[in-house]
């Protein structure tokens, strides 16, 4: 027996344990405006996440959520820093952690368990480019019967999967996914997909992660448009109007042109 713990580590063999591999993946989501041909129509908002196509095997050509490898001296907060300015030119953005993925045939290579992340931008306000192999694809769902259909289009490429929602925890309103169709996205990344936007949908109404995606001065409509887009779902606006309520302060400036009626611009209410 050993008396200390130097005594243990000494002499530790950690050769009787399996090896397995850590990656992030990481879930960058945007909801920003698509101009209108017509400039007296109020423009509308796009739900939009980011993806990058793969040019190695496995799934070559296939495209995927970017993501990486831990490296083994790297702490974990700082892999999706890296891994985002990496692969697609992006940094200085708002992370919080996701889920933990850890499938045992999530990766055809060996067992490789991901920490994913959830990123929220105003893909208007970046200033540089991305890089070649990123692209930002829009998002549409349709849900039924726990059935949701995910149609992703960048103008070019669409994908699309099919998840099924089951409830796996009733006095949490937890559900647990499964994949039934996809067609052209690696690894297990619908899963990823519909799990962070489920985060978003439920965070969005009682904490003030939406701000992540704003501009500094915005109309209210504008904001309200925001919310039904992560929501999927049309607000009224008395409901509308309570839940931003002690979110956002008043400016003394107003939004003019565009063939519109002036409408003043609010902020954040930084507590």
């Amino acid at each position: 027996m050993y008396q200390t713990e130097e005594e243990f580590l000494k002499h530790y063999d950690s050769s009787q344990f399996e090896k397995l591999s850590m990656t992030t993946d990481i879930l960058v989501i945007s909801v920003s405006t698509e101009q209108q041909e017509n400039y007296r129509k109020k423009s509308k908002k796009n739900m939009s996440i980011l993806l990058v196509k793969r040019n190695d095997y496995p799934f070559k050509d296939k495209w995927c959520l970017p993501g990486g490898f831990l490296d083994i001296h790297e702490n974990l907060e700082d892999c999706p820093v890296r891994i985002l300015e990496r692969e697609t030119n992006l940094k200085n953005i708002y992370l919080e952690q996701l889920y933990t993925f850890g499938d045992v045939n999530r990766d055809p290579r060996m067992r490789i368990v991901s920490a994913s992340y959830m990123a929220l931008i105003d893909k208007n306000k970046l200033d540089g480019k991305l890089k070649e192999e990123a692209s930002w694809f829009d998002v549409t769902l349709f849900e039924e019967n726990n059935i949701v259909d995910v149609i992703l289009d960048n103008g070019t490429v669409t994908i699309k999967f099919k998840i099924k929602k089951v409830l796996k925890e009733k006095t949490t309103d937890r559900y647990q996914f499964e994949v039934l169709e996809n067609d052209s996205l690696a690894f297990d990344h619908p899963l990823v997909i519909l799990s962070g936007l489920e985060r978003l949908k439920n965070k969005v109404e009682y904490t003030d992660i939406v701000f992540n995606m704003m501009p500094e001065y915005f109309t209210l409509g504008d904001l309200q448009q925001v919310y039904e887009v992560i929501l999927n779902k049309k607000l009224l606006d008395p409901a509308f109007r309570r839940i931003i309520a002690d979110k956002v302060e008043k400016t003394n400036k107003i939004e003019t042109g565009g063939g519109h009626r002036p409408s003043v611009l609010f902020k954040y209410k930084k507590h």
